[in-house]
């Protein structure tokens, strides 16, 4: 019995939008992950794709299996229902070799980056040294390339804003809008003086980021985005990056060395800031967008720190129309503490 698979197997955008509705695939339920009504394919198919990804791999007793690697370097078989084991028939099915997957291996010494400590000291240069002309640089032609791998253009054109108030009068949508220029103060995505428009995917999620307290009133404005807007999405990475892009073992070697520096710019727009060293410690996430900008990106997608939510920095406000304006009183306000050793 002939057995398929589908791009539910593995979570990966590559394989879904592009590698496999180019193999003339069917359409039926997956013999793997058992999604149904689904394009699928004859895992063999996928052999070029995968055979060129292991070669970054080496053996090695003291590594882990091919299933582990991939699932942990690049978030493959990612559907519940593929467990190691599943996965590994999978992939032995691909590979037509069902020995390999039992063997273990190690990343290649080949692939280094040190994108990760070149952008610590850039960091420690913007805050502490020089603000506009720097000593160090990083490789933007590298971090353009490497941008253009998380680039979005699918999204909930959808996006919500939300400002506190405390007069009698709600905020009309003119009002829910980015500041004036001489007002714009510093925020996470902007420097000082230079409006971008702070979204949520959500209502909560835009009220959770202006922090209010319990018995405030708040306005949530919708915002509907212009079409053909591409953004850059830095939320997770390694999900979304997809190494079947990339037809060379080296470029896919190169291109997982560099994932946890994408996941360090990530990292700088979601942590927690306190407001009293906001103006010094928004400084990396304000060059990162400004840079992310300069290439002709319209926005960048980041998770939210206080919420479970998406925020989306839109760096031309204009790029996003105003809707309805809706009241909303805040019943209650949550905690979380955790206590210091």
């Amino acid at each position: 019995m002939i057995k398929y698979c589908c791009a539910s197997c593995f979570g990966d955008n590559g394989l879904k939008k592009n590698i496999i509705p180019s193999l003339s695939p069917d359409f039926g339920d997956c013999s793997y992950c058992g999604t149904k009504g689904i394009e699928i394919i004859e895992p063999h198919a996928l052999f070029d794709h995968f055979s060129s990804l292991i070669n970054i791999y080496e053996n090695h007793p003291d590594g882990k299996s091919l299933v582990a690697h991939l699932k942990e370097d690049w978030k493959l078989f990612s559907h519940p229902l593929l467990d190691e084991a599943h996965a590994k028939e999978l992939l032995g099915d691909i590979l037509d070799d069902g020995n390999i997957v039992r063997k273990t291996f190690v990343l290649s010494d080949d692939y280094k980056s040190e994108s990760l400590a070149l952008w610590d000291h850039l960091c420690q240069e913007l805050m502490y040294e020089n603000r506009y002309f720097l000593n160090k640089s990083l490789d933007t032609d590298r971090l353009g390339e490497l941008l253009s791998f998380l680039a979005l253009d699918d999204f909930s054109k959808t996006w919500y804003r939300a400002r506190i108030y405390a007069d009698d009068a709600a905020f009309t949508i003119d009002q829910m809008g980015a500041p004036p220029k001489r007002l714009v103060s510093h925020g996470r995505a902007n420097p000082t003086g230079i409006p971008y428009l702070y979204l949520g995917s959500k209502p909560d999620t835009a009220l959770s980021e202006i922090r209010p307290h319990t018995g405030d009133r708040a306005c949530v404005a919708e915002f509907t985005l212009k079409v053909n807007l591409t953004l850059i999405d830095l939320r997770n990475p390694r999900e979304t990056v997809s190494p079947f892009l990339l037809t060379d073992p080296g470029e896919m070697g190169k291109m997982l060395a560099d994932i946890p520096f994408l996941e360090r710019l990530g990292y700088e727009l979601t942590r927690p800031v306190l407001p009293k060293s906001a103006a010094l410690d928004y400084i990396p996430s304000q060059y990162i967008c400004e840079f992310i900008k300069k290439t002709g990106f319209h926005g960048v997608l980041y998770s939210s720190s206080v919420s479970e939510g998406i925020n989306l920095a839109l760096f031309e406000p204009l790029n996003a129309t105003g809707g309805n304006v809706s009241i909303y009183d805040i019943d209650k306000v949550e905690v979380s503490v955790s206590k210091q050793d």
